[in-house]
């Protein structure tokens, strides 16, 4: 009687077939592809959205400068800045209804969605009764489009001071 091997004894490699290298790589390549594709369409989503931040920023700090001036009858001076809402400023006009904690509790919020600080101008060119709070944008530098745009109180969308 001759010896035959069980079907349970046969060499694993004969049993299973693997990927081979050139299969892998059109994987990697392919999920690369798409990778890139979702890349694009969410950078585009991105922007917006911090578009749309730094406009809610904006009317954030709006709200916490119309409280300054309520209390102190008058804004902070382009010098004292957006940071006499986190210290009390000590150059003059002093506040003279200063409150404890101040208007904000970090000064985190006077960044803009890109970490640089916003722009206050009292009085502003824009607004010559009140002040201009503005972001450069994506680019930090005047003007652009997009992503690059500055991003005014002072334009449609955005509450006016």
């Amino acid at each position: 009687m001759k010896y035959q091997e069980h079907p349970s004894r046969e060499h694993p490699f004969r049993r299973h077939a693997g990927f081979s290298l050139l299969e892998i790589m059109a994987v990697v390549v392919i999920m690369g592809l798409l990778m890139s594709i979702i890349g694009v369409s969410i950078s585009g989503q991105i922007d917006k959205a911090r578009l749309a931040t730094a406009k809610a920023q904006i009317a954030q700090l709006e709200s916490a400068l119309e409280l300054y001036r309520m209390d102190n009858g008058r804004y902070p001076t382009t010098s004292q800045g957006l940071e006499a809402l986190v210290r009390r400023p000590g150059e003059a006009p002093e506040p003279r209804n200063y409150p404890n904690g101040g208007y904000l509790s970090k000064s985190d919020a006077l960044l803009d969605p890109w970490s640089e600080p916003f722009q206050y101008s009292s009085p502003g060119s824009h607004n010559a009764h009140g002040f201009d709070l503005w972001t450069l944008g994506a680019d930090q530098a005047p003007g652009g489009e997009a992503g690059d745009a500055d991003i005014g109180n002072w334009e449609s969308g955005i509450e006016g001071a």
